[in-house]
């Protein structure tokens, strides 16, 4: 991560993919791609200091290291997907993807799906409360 991003506020998920290099923008462009290609209606914010999408609540974020992209679908996203992303470092809610290995788009793609009907659920729930 470029020195200036953990330090600046970002205002957009465009201002944050900027400061990264070509290559790390390409990449981080195919995710948020692939979630709105998901989530069309999620609105876009910058929480935490890195791209996050919010519908219903919060959904995923991401974010660009040094060596891999941190991918972060809550709790829920990661057990619920516990064997495929078993062969990636994971903490509680997030999973790490190396730089070096092409990014599993599908499995950000059924994270995402997975993510949206779970928080639509529990929006529906709320309502009939």
């Amino acid at each position: 991560m470029p020195d200036n991003v953990e330090n600046d506020i970002m205002n957009s998920i465009d201002d944050y993919i900027m400061e990264f290099p070509k290559e790390i923008q390409t990449i981080l462009e195919q995710i948020r791609s692939t979630i709105r290609s998901i989530a069309p209606e999620a609105k876009e914010t910058i929480k935490y200091g890195i791209p996050a999408f919010e519908l219903k609540g919060a959904l995923v974020y991401f974010a660009a290291f040094k060596k891999p992209i941190g991918f972060y679908p809550i709790p829920t996203g990661i057990e619920a997907f516990k064997k495929a992303l078993s062969i990636y470092k994971q903490g509680k809610g997030s999973v790490q993807f190396p730089l070096d290995n092409p990014m599993p788009l599908d499995l950000i793609a059924d994270t995402v799906a997975y993510r949206v009907k779970e928080n639509s659920d529990k929006a529906l729930k709320k309502k009939d409360v």
